[in-house]
């Protein structure tokens, strides 16, 4: 019982993370057992800023390994945030808030979206990158949202 407290504690104090959609996938290299490598086009709501999705590019592993999970994906991606409805924001906003994470290796590595608010431009601005339990990679991708009116009707 004692057990179960503690993993609703740790999930509950977890930021809430958004969950992509899968909205297309092209194949870059055939393989002859397992799937093919491929680049996955991904769609998720920002789960703090109501009226924002991101678009979100990226490599996935194929073949044997790939199709069991225990590949390493690449660590380029690419981001795109659109408003997508008027902006409305849910609690408070920190810089450097996570809003969307997924393993991208068995164990070491994650790619991770996080957002920061340029107050002086009222301006989202959403960066991409992975990371590594012993060293990170430097690739990463940005975008940006000037919070605008949104139009009625």
């Amino acid at each position: 019982m004692r057990l179960i407290k503690g993993l609703l504690g740790v999930m509950l104090a977890m930021p809430l993370l958004a969950s992509a959609e899968e909205i297309g996938t092209v194949s870059t290299v055939f393989k002859l057992v397992g799937p093919n490598d491929r680049i996955v086009v991904e769609a998720f709501d920002d789960p703090k800023v109501e009226g924002v999705t991101c678009y979100l590019s990226r490599a996935k592993t194929g073949g044997m390994k790939g199709g069991l999970g225990l590949a390493e994906d690449r660590a380029e991606a690419s981001i795109a945030c659109r408003q997508t409805g008027p902006i409305s924001f849910k609690g408070e906003l920190k810089d450097g808030d996570e809003v969307f994470k997924e393993r991208t290796s068995l164990v070491f590595k994650t790619m991770q979206v996080v957002r920061f608010l340029d107050k002086k431009r009222n301006t989202l601005v959403y960066l991409v990158y992975s990371d590594r339990l012993i060293e990170g990679s430097p690739q990463n991708a940005v975008t940006a949202i000037p919070i605008l009116p949104w139009p009625h009707g």
